[in-house]
């Protein structure tokens, strides 16, 4: 195959992998609504497709018998939906792995070296973490928002396009593969550790406003708040340190060499120190008393948001000597 043929073939691909994950959320959304009339399981639930059948009990009415019934349809709808979702996230991560892949030979170098391919690259390690951490931490709980999130970012870096090419001179140093690997690898978790902490926001409420006579629905199929605000701070705890490297390590590591001074206060590292502060802050609160629970959750939201600034906002509209990233 030609440059250009790999560069045809990754276009397809991305886009295919778009429009399945896509499906995939729609998949997950559908699971949520199957399980919007039942009720928590009696044992502890920590999988919503391991939804079990509930047996009928010796001396139940017909009501409660049809009830009964009607329960273990929903749940085994959802348990299909939660399937088919998972499943479709799996192949949506075959396909951008191969169109990351594609991209790459097309331009003889990573690809990761503008906004659109480090979009596409950096879903692909939110699909890789997601789906790993479902078979460590059973996490698939929060496949409707990576799915989804997935989707808006990967549709969005097609506005901004650009064909394979080569990189500019900036760009050519082992420490893009080093710098970026780290950002993504790290924005990966965070987004993992927003989902969990939106979850965790919902269900705690949940828990204190809601009688027991009221808690049906798929919000109380999925843990309890305390083992989602658990998830939510191992993987930032993962992140963390991570970030540290790529962003105030490998980064002005790279800057001495492309622009010949470590730090400059560019916009770009102004934010991206900006989200080291938020976070350094999310992991001292969860260690403080008073800060933990919902404030430390809302504070790790504010970090993914000026994280999610820093790879959008400042590239697009406030610029700086990382303008060539577009």
């Amino acid at each position: 195959m030609s440059l250009s043929d790999y560069a045809t073939a990754s276009n397809y691909l991305i886009a295919a992998a778009t429009v399945v994950l896509a499906l995939a959320a729609l998949a997950y959304v559908a699971q949520w609504g199957f399980a919007r009339t039942l009720a928590p399981e009696r044992e502890t639930v920590s999988l919503p497709h391991s939804l079990r059948s509930r047996e009928v009990p010796p001396g139940s009415t017909t009501g409660t018998v049809v009830e009964l019934v009607e329960a273990t349809e929903s749940a085994e709808r959802s348990d299909v939906a939660g399937g088919i979702g998972l499943s479709l996230t799996a192949l949506a991560w075959l396909l951008l792995l191969l169109g990351v892949a594609s991209r790459g030979m097309a331009a003889e170098r990573v690809p990761w070296g503008n906004m659109y391919e480090f979009g596409c690259a950096a879903i692909l390690m939110v699909l890789t973490a997601y789906l790993v951490l479902v078979k460590v931490w059973s996490i698939d709980w929060v496949g409707p928002m990576v799915t989804g999130f997935g989707t808006i970012v990967l549709g969005a870096s097609m506005l901004v396009y650009v064909p394979a090419g080569p990189l500019v001179p900036a760009l050519h140093s082992y420490w893009l593969v080093i710098h970026v690997l780290g950002a993504m690898i790290s924005g990966a978790a965070f987004l993992v550790g927003a989902a969990a902490s939106v979850l965790y926001l919902v269900k705690s409420k949940a828990e204190a406003t809601t009688p027991d006579d009221e808690r049906t629905g798929f919000l109380w199929r999925i843990p309890p708040s305390a083992k989602i605000d658990q998830v939510a701070y191992r993987v930032h705890a993962f992140a963390f340190p991570i970030w540290t490297f790529a962003a105030l390590i490998a980064g002005p590591i790279w800057a001495q060499y492309a622009w010949g001074r470590y730090w400059g206060w560019d916009p770009k590292e102004v934010w991206a120190f900006i989200t080291w502060v938020v976070y350094a802050g999310y992991l001292h609160a969860r260690a403080t008393a008073g800060w933990k629970g919902k404030a430390a959750a809302i504070l790790a939201l504010v970090g993914f948001a000026t994280f999610v600034f820093n790879f959008t906002g400042v590239n697009l509209f406030v610029g700086g000597m990382h303008s060539y990233a577009k």
